[in-house]
């Protein structure tokens, strides 16, 4: 049995100006309340089971007037722009996480977070490759650790559900990365202790596959204006690591 279309009158379908019906006829076609969360505000909205990832940017766009190349719209991570709600297993009364800056707070605050990208890359270009560097070599040369999670060559998923564990950092301890998207923030676990990161802080994000073992990646969180602020991971199953970037800088960041 179809479900009943959107009453006119409907609050929540008169939240912007483009609701649900817009994103590919909402007449006559499942829809599924939700509660978008964007800068400490919560808009209950209901859409379209069917539509895209992309088209629920255009509706969060409508909404917020967040651009949607500025948004990094999170359920259970990323939300795939191809990919329709139904297909992600979005539920009724399900929490849309959105993370962005509108054009302005961009030109006001990134400006120095780009150029760090920049200083960084140019810095990379320059060096020999980082695995042969003598202060990662000490941790490389331990080997794989027996527990590291499996890793996928050629292959990219998005995160995992479950901390990425079994990694070493700098000195050579065990390290484990959570994700914690609702909070918008990146644990970094040790023996000792857990440092809880605004993603919004961390600068940059730099990578290289480790020589011999291409399937698994060196990993840096940038947490300060230099790379002395490097945190470095060491071990990281490359499947993750373009997940990692784009969930801690924002698919927006390239644009």
């Amino acid at each position: 049995m179809p479900a009943p279309a959107q009453p006119p009158g409907d609050p929540a379908g008169q939240a912007s100006v483009s609701n649900g019906e817009d994103a590919g006829g909402g007449a006559g076609r499942e829809l599924v309340d939700l509660k978008i969360i964007w800068n400490k505000t919560k808009h209950d909205v209901k859409f379209p089971l069917d539509s895209t990832g992309s088209e629920l940017k255009q509706k969060i766009h409508s909404i917020t007037g967040l651009p949607p190349a500025m948004q990094k719209v999170m359920y259970k991570g990323l939300v795939p722009e191809e990919k329709t709600l139904r297909e992600i297993r979005v539920t009724s009364g399900a929490k849309i996480m959105v993370v962005g800056s509108t054009i302005n707070d961009v030109l006001a605050v990134n400006t120095p977070k780009d150029a760090a990208q920049q200083d960084a890359k140019a810095e990379e270009n320059k060096k020999e490759p980082l695995c042969r560097q003598k202060q990662h070599r000490k941790v490389l040369d331990k080997g794989k650790p027996e527990d590291v999670m499996p890793s996928v060559k050629g292959a990219q998923e998005r995160l995992p559900t479950v901390p990425l564990s079994g990694m070493y950092n700098k000195s050579g301890g065990k390290v484990r990365l959570t994700f914690k998207l609702e909070q918008d923030q990146l644990w970094i676990g040790t023996k000792e202790r857990t440092e809880k990161l605004p993603m919004g802080s961390i600068k940059n994000v730099v990578s290289e596959p480790i020589e011999g073992h291409e399937d698994y990646h060196m990993m840096a969180f940038q947490l300060g204006p230099t790379e002395a602020s490097y945190y470095w991971v060491y071990w990281v199953p490359t499947q993750y690591v373009d997940a990692i970037k784009d969930t801690v800088l924002g698919k927006w960041q390239y644009f």
